[in-house]
């Protein structure tokens, strides 16, 4: 069972964990995936799990290619 206190997040995530993160549905992340375009994830047995770190080095490459207003 995963560690879910307040000082302490897990370190990696599952792929319910990480849309909820993302906050984008879990499908979307599977086509990312897919596609090769997501942030980075691997597999560790049959499970796909995601570092949260990859999550925000991803968000935050996200933003740097947005358009600026």
């Amino acid at each position: 069972m995963p560690d879910l206190t307040a000082d302490h997040e897990p370190e990696l995530l599952t792929i319910t964990e990480a849309a909820d993160v993302l906050r984008t549905p879990v499908a979307t992340l599977r086509y990312w995936r897919h596609r090769n375009i997501g942030p980075k994830s691997f597999r560790l047995g049959r499970r796909v799990l995601y570092r949260r770190a990859d999550l925000r080095t991803w968000i935050d490459g996200q933003a740097d290619q947005s358009p600026r207003r």
